[in-house]
């Protein structure tokens, strides 16, 4: 029996010019290239420049995708951008970024569900697909992570960077089988009940400010790794298969341990895991599908394999999706 799947066309992205280092981070707050290495991976970031915002970072990601897979903005009926920091309280950054694309058709609209924002645009956009409600899927996670930080605060700033990932989705009539190309599961989960565990103490209703950064990094790592875990196997559950299966893991690029601890607790080979933590930090929204379009651009990921995204964020938030490239 056929049914409609939401192929990947085409990949891009975008890093901001300006890199701190570590050594960089230790001349503005107390602590070292070891300290953070040692706790996080990560060695450096990448900070977006005066004057140029979300939805610039998203807009160069979106044009590398859709020359990659081949498409024009006219191709496009949904746009889809995951993102924690928008241009503007309204309208939505999508909107913005379909303008500064050349389109006017179609639906533009963000979501926020912070770092897990791009799987659950990928899931959402997916629905529309599979629905018959789009044809062609631009899905960003674009964040600048750097305008909501307290360079103040060695347990934050050390952390998150700025940074976008995009990738161009499109309905495709398949067999129905679990070898078809495209999306073949996802699981979203929210709760609530940890919302203080990781929040921004700022927003429109409650103090009129942007607000700054501010995390329990203890109880977020010992809640990740078994949330990811969890809808991981939910994932690999829905579609029938098993975790020997995948080709890639492209996960949330938060922390090295917390991406070492799920790691460990699958079972799953470092050798199939995408890291680039290292050298993007934490790009919230935008981090999984800047890892993605690196494997992609590199030649890591083909067509054919089976590729699991995977991520956790304020909310809580986490989730999961399996690909068929």
């Amino acid at each position: 029996m056929t049914r409609i799947r939401s192929v990947v066309r085409g990949t891009g992205s975008y890093l901001p010019e300006k890199v701190l280092t570590n050594d960089d981070l230790a001349h503005m707050v107390e602590t070292s290239d070891e300290w953070i290495t040692q706790r996080t991976g990560i060695k450096e970031r990448h900070i977006i420049a005066d004057g140029e915002n979300t939805s610039d970072m998203a807009v160069a990601a979106a044009r590398e995708a859709l020359e990659r897979a081949g498409k024009t903005i006219e191709d496009i009926d949904l746009i889809l951008v995951a993102t924690t920091t928008p241009d503007y309280t309204f309208p939505a950054t999508a909107s913005i970024v379909q303008n500064k694309l050349g389109s006017s058709h179609g639906m533009a609209f963000d979501i926020q569900a912070v770092c897990t924002g791009f799987v659950f645009a990928v899931a959402t956009a997916d629905n529309y697909l599979t629905s018959g409600m789009a044809k062609c899927a631009l899905v960003i996670g674009s964040d600048c992570m750097s305008r909501i930080l307290d360079w103040q605060d060695r347990s934050t700033c050390v952390l998150f960077a700025d940074g976008a990932g995009a990738i161009v989705l499109e309905a495709v009539e398949s067999p129905g089988e679990p070898d078809d190309r495209g999306v073949l599961a996802s699981t979203l989960r929210t709760d609530g009940r940890h919302w203080h565990k990781l929040y921004v103490d700022g927003g429109v209703s409650r103090s009129g400010t942007a607000g700054f950064i501010h995390m329990e990094g203890r109880e977020v790592f010992k809640h990740a790794v078994t949330m990811i875990s969890d809808v991981v196997v939910d994932v690999l559950k829905k579609s029938g298969m098993h975790i020997d299966d995948l080709d890639w893991v492209v996960p949330h690029q938060a922390n090295k341990r917390i991406i070492d601890g799920v790691e460990k607790k699958l079972g799953i080979p470092a050798g199939k895991v995408v890291v680039t933590v290292d050298r993007h930090a934490n790009t919230s929204a935008a981090s999984v599908p800047l890892a993605l379009h690196e494997a992609v651009k590199d030649g890591r990921i083909k067509q054919g394999d089976y590729v699991m995204i995977e991520a956790m964020g304020g909310g809580f938030t986490w989730g999961a999706s399996l690909i068929r490239w």
